[in-house]
Protein backbone atom coordinates (compact mmCIF):
# COMPACT_ATOMS: atom_id res chain seq x y z
CA UNK A 1 0.00 0.00 0.00
CA UNK A 2 1.03 3.59 -0.55
CA UNK A 3 2.01 6.52 1.62
CA UNK A 4 -1.47 7.92 0.92
CA UNK A 5 -3.01 4.95 2.74
CA UNK A 6 -0.73 5.51 5.74
CA UNK A 7 -1.88 9.14 5.84
CA UNK A 8 -5.50 7.99 5.86
CA UNK A 9 -4.81 5.68 8.80
CA UNK A 10 -3.17 8.54 10.70
CA UNK A 11 -6.21 10.76 10.11
CA UNK A 12 -8.54 8.09 11.49
CA UNK A 13 -6.38 6.97 14.46
CA UNK A 14 -6.24 8.51 17.93
CA UNK A 15 -3.79 6.08 19.56
CA UNK A 16 -0.61 5.99 17.48
CA UNK A 17 2.70 4.49 18.56
CA UNK A 18 5.87 5.19 16.59
CA UNK A 19 8.83 2.80 16.75
CA UNK A 20 12.04 4.39 15.53
CA UNK A 21 15.52 3.13 14.73
CA UNK A 22 18.82 4.60 13.59
CA UNK A 23 17.45 5.53 10.17
CA UNK A 24 15.51 8.49 11.53
CA UNK A 25 18.68 10.11 12.86
CA UNK A 26 20.96 9.75 9.83
CA UNK A 27 19.79 13.11 8.45
CA UNK A 28 20.96 14.62 11.74
CA UNK A 29 24.48 13.42 10.97
CA UNK A 30 24.41 10.30 13.12
CA UNK A 31 25.34 7.23 11.03
CA UNK A 32 23.35 4.03 11.40
CA UNK A 33 24.99 0.70 12.18
CA UNK A 34 23.98 -1.82 9.53
CA UNK A 35 23.20 0.33 6.50
CA UNK A 36 25.52 0.67 3.47
CA UNK A 37 27.43 3.45 5.24
CA UNK A 38 26.84 2.11 8.72
CA UNK A 39 29.38 2.20 11.54
CA UNK A 40 29.67 -1.58 11.69
CA UNK A 41 29.45 -2.02 7.93
CA UNK A 42 32.51 0.16 7.44
CA UNK A 43 34.39 -1.04 10.53
CA UNK A 44 33.26 -4.43 11.88
CA UNK A 45 35.85 -4.17 14.68
CA UNK A 46 33.87 -1.25 16.11
CA UNK A 47 31.16 -3.73 17.09
CA UNK A 48 33.44 -4.92 19.90
CA UNK A 49 32.86 -1.62 21.68
CA UNK A 50 29.17 -2.45 21.87
CA UNK A 51 29.70 -6.04 23.06
CA UNK A 52 29.47 -6.31 26.84
CA UNK A 53 31.97 -9.14 27.34
CA UNK A 54 34.68 -7.40 25.30
CA UNK A 55 34.00 -4.11 27.04
CA UNK A 56 34.16 -5.46 30.58
CA UNK A 57 37.18 -7.69 30.02
CA UNK A 58 39.44 -5.58 27.80
CA UNK A 59 40.79 -2.18 28.95
CA UNK A 60 41.90 -1.39 25.40
CA UNK A 61 38.33 -1.79 24.15
CA UNK A 62 37.11 0.54 26.91
CA UNK A 63 39.75 3.13 26.06
CA UNK A 64 38.68 3.04 22.41
CA UNK A 65 35.06 3.35 23.53
CA UNK A 66 35.80 6.46 25.60
CA UNK A 67 37.66 8.06 22.68
CA UNK A 68 34.73 7.25 20.43
CA UNK A 69 32.29 8.82 22.89
CA UNK A 70 34.36 11.99 22.99
CA UNK A 71 34.19 12.27 19.21
CA UNK A 72 30.58 11.17 18.72
CA UNK A 73 28.69 13.26 16.15
CA UNK A 74 25.62 12.88 18.36
CA UNK A 75 26.87 15.65 20.67
CA UNK A 76 26.43 18.25 17.96
CA UNK A 77 23.42 16.65 16.26
CA UNK A 78 20.03 18.36 16.26
CA UNK A 79 16.57 16.97 15.42
CA UNK A 80 15.72 16.82 11.72
CA UNK A 81 12.42 17.15 9.90
CA UNK A 82 11.70 13.46 10.46
CA UNK A 83 11.80 13.97 14.22
CA UNK A 84 9.67 17.09 13.87
CA UNK A 85 7.08 15.22 11.81
CA UNK A 86 6.50 12.93 14.79
CA UNK A 87 6.14 15.97 17.06
CA UNK A 88 3.20 16.88 14.85
CA UNK A 89 1.42 13.70 15.97
CA UNK A 90 1.95 14.74 19.58
CA UNK A 91 0.62 18.24 18.89
CA UNK A 92 -2.46 16.70 17.27
CA UNK A 93 -3.09 14.57 20.40
CA UNK A 94 -2.72 11.37 18.41
CA UNK A 95 0.58 10.10 19.82
CA UNK A 96 0.57 7.56 22.65
CA UNK A 97 4.35 7.11 22.66
CA UNK A 98 7.58 7.01 20.72
CA UNK A 99 9.48 3.80 21.36
CA UNK A 100 13.02 4.24 20.12
CA UNK A 101 16.02 1.99 19.67
CA UNK A 102 18.15 5.12 19.43
CA UNK A 103 20.30 6.38 22.27
CA UNK A 104 20.75 9.96 21.02
CA UNK A 105 17.93 11.75 22.86
CA UNK A 106 16.83 13.62 19.73
CA UNK A 107 13.13 12.81 20.17
CA UNK A 108 13.12 14.65 23.49
CA UNK A 109 15.08 17.52 21.95
CA UNK A 110 12.55 17.75 19.13
CA UNK A 111 9.71 18.41 21.56
CA UNK A 112 8.30 15.01 22.52
CA UNK A 113 7.76 14.98 26.32
CA UNK A 114 10.22 12.66 28.08
CA UNK A 115 7.37 10.63 29.57
CA UNK A 116 6.21 9.76 26.05
CA UNK A 117 9.63 8.47 24.91
CA UNK A 118 10.60 4.88 25.73
CA UNK A 119 14.34 4.40 25.19
CA UNK A 120 14.56 0.61 24.98
CA UNK A 121 18.32 0.63 24.40
CA UNK A 122 19.07 3.34 26.96
CA UNK A 123 20.79 6.69 26.48
CA UNK A 124 24.36 7.71 25.76
CA UNK A 125 23.81 10.95 27.67
CA UNK A 126 24.55 9.24 31.00
CA UNK A 127 27.31 6.95 32.24
CA UNK A 128 26.62 4.17 34.71
CA UNK A 129 28.75 1.95 36.93
CA UNK A 130 28.47 -1.73 36.06
CA UNK A 131 29.11 -2.62 39.72
CA UNK A 132 27.08 -0.19 41.86
CA UNK A 133 24.81 1.45 39.22
CA UNK A 134 25.90 4.99 40.10
CA UNK A 135 24.57 7.12 37.23
CA UNK A 136 25.96 10.48 36.16
CA UNK A 137 25.77 12.93 33.29
CA UNK A 138 28.00 11.58 30.54
CA UNK A 139 29.69 14.93 29.99
CA UNK A 140 30.98 14.95 33.57
CA UNK A 141 32.57 11.54 32.96
CA UNK A 142 33.98 12.66 29.61
CA UNK A 143 35.57 15.62 31.39
CA UNK A 144 37.72 13.07 33.22
CA UNK A 145 38.74 11.54 29.88
CA UNK A 146 39.62 14.99 28.54
CA UNK A 147 41.70 15.55 31.68
CA UNK A 148 43.82 12.50 30.85
CA UNK A 149 42.06 9.44 32.30
CA UNK A 150 41.71 7.04 29.32
CA UNK A 151 39.46 4.57 31.19
CA UNK A 152 37.67 6.32 34.08
CA UNK A 153 36.36 4.09 36.86
CA UNK A 154 33.47 4.67 39.25
CA UNK A 155 34.26 7.37 41.79
CA UNK A 156 32.16 5.58 44.40
CA UNK A 157 33.29 1.95 44.16
CA UNK A 158 36.03 1.78 41.51
CA UNK A 159 33.86 -0.31 39.17
CA UNK A 160 33.82 -0.24 35.37
CA UNK A 161 31.90 2.66 33.84
CA UNK A 162 30.00 2.41 30.58
CA UNK A 163 27.39 4.44 28.80
CA UNK A 164 23.88 3.81 30.11
CA UNK A 165 23.01 1.90 26.97
CA UNK A 166 22.20 -1.72 26.25
CA UNK A 167 25.22 -3.55 24.85
CA UNK A 168 25.25 -6.82 22.93
CA UNK A 169 25.07 -9.56 25.55
CA UNK A 170 23.19 -7.32 27.99
CA UNK A 171 19.51 -7.83 28.75
CA UNK A 172 17.01 -5.05 28.24
CA UNK A 173 15.51 -3.54 31.37
CA UNK A 174 12.35 -5.67 31.85
CA UNK A 175 10.13 -2.78 32.89
CA UNK A 176 11.17 -0.72 29.85
CA UNK A 177 10.59 -3.60 27.44
CA UNK A 178 7.20 -4.36 28.99
CA UNK A 179 6.22 -0.71 28.62
CA UNK A 180 7.11 -0.81 24.92
CA UNK A 181 5.19 -4.02 24.30
CA UNK A 182 2.17 -2.71 26.22
CA UNK A 183 2.06 0.40 24.04
CA UNK A 184 2.15 -1.85 20.97
CA UNK A 185 -0.67 -4.01 22.28
CA UNK A 186 -2.93 -1.01 22.96
CA UNK A 187 -2.39 1.17 19.91
CA UNK A 188 -4.59 1.56 16.86
CA UNK A 189 -1.68 2.22 14.52
CA UNK A 190 1.98 1.28 14.83
CA UNK A 191 4.25 3.31 12.56
CA UNK A 192 7.75 1.81 12.25
CA UNK A 193 10.40 4.25 11.04
CA UNK A 194 14.06 3.76 10.17
CA UNK A 195 14.76 0.32 11.60
CA UNK A 196 15.61 -3.02 10.01
CA UNK A 197 13.49 -4.76 12.68
CA UNK A 198 16.25 -7.36 12.96
CA UNK A 199 16.95 -6.81 16.66
CA UNK A 200 14.84 -8.50 19.31
CA UNK A 201 13.04 -8.43 21.56
CA UNK A 202 11.81 -4.93 20.70
CA UNK A 203 10.88 -6.07 17.19
CA UNK A 204 8.18 -8.16 18.87
CA UNK A 205 6.19 -4.95 19.01
CA UNK A 206 5.19 -5.55 15.39
CA UNK A 207 3.51 -8.98 15.76
CA UNK A 208 2.08 -7.90 19.15
CA UNK A 209 0.41 -4.90 17.54
CA UNK A 210 -1.01 -6.96 14.68
CA UNK A 211 -2.25 -9.69 17.05
CA UNK A 212 -4.20 -7.07 18.98
CA UNK A 213 -5.88 -5.57 15.94
CA UNK A 214 -3.62 -2.61 15.17
CA UNK A 215 -2.55 -1.60 11.70
CA UNK A 216 1.20 -1.64 11.06
CA UNK A 217 2.93 0.71 8.63
CA UNK A 218 6.66 0.59 7.91
CA UNK A 219 8.52 3.62 6.54
CA UNK A 220 12.14 2.77 5.82
CA UNK A 221 15.00 3.16 3.41
CA UNK A 222 15.11 -0.55 2.56
CA UNK A 223 13.06 -3.72 3.18
CA UNK A 224 12.92 -4.96 6.77
CA UNK A 225 12.85 -8.37 8.43
CA UNK A 226 9.14 -7.93 9.24
CA UNK A 227 7.64 -6.45 6.09
CA UNK A 228 5.25 -9.40 5.90
CA UNK A 229 3.58 -8.28 9.14
CA UNK A 230 2.86 -4.79 7.84
CA UNK A 231 -0.22 -3.69 5.94
CA UNK A 232 1.80 -0.90 4.33
CA UNK A 233 5.52 -0.74 3.53
CA UNK A 234 6.76 2.55 2.11
CA UNK A 235 10.41 2.69 1.03
CA UNK A 236 12.50 5.74 0.24
CA UNK A 237 14.01 8.77 1.92
CA UNK A 238 12.71 8.54 5.49
CA UNK A 239 12.66 12.26 6.28
CA UNK A 240 10.90 13.15 3.04
CA UNK A 241 8.39 10.32 3.37
CA UNK A 242 7.48 11.23 6.94
CA UNK A 243 6.95 14.85 5.95
CA UNK A 244 4.77 13.88 3.00
CA UNK A 245 2.71 11.38 5.01
CA UNK A 246 2.06 13.87 7.81
CA UNK A 247 1.23 16.68 5.40
CA UNK A 248 -1.26 14.48 3.54
CA UNK A 249 -2.79 13.50 6.89
CA UNK A 250 -3.28 17.15 7.81
CA UNK A 251 -0.66 17.00 10.58
CA UNK A 252 1.36 20.24 10.86
CA UNK A 253 5.12 19.70 11.04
Amino acid sequence: MSATQVSAWIRSSSRIVVLTGAGISTDSGIPDFRGPNGVWTKNPAAEKIATLSHYLENPEVRQLAWRTRLESPAWSATPNNGHRAIVGLHAANKLDAVVTQNIDGLHQQSGIPADKVVEVHGTFRFSICWNCADRREMQSTLDRVRAGDPDPSCELCGGVLKSDTISFGQSLVPGVLNQALTYAENCELLVVVGTTLSVGPVNNMVPRARANGARVAIINGEPTAMDDYAEAVVLGDITQLLGAVMSDAGIPT
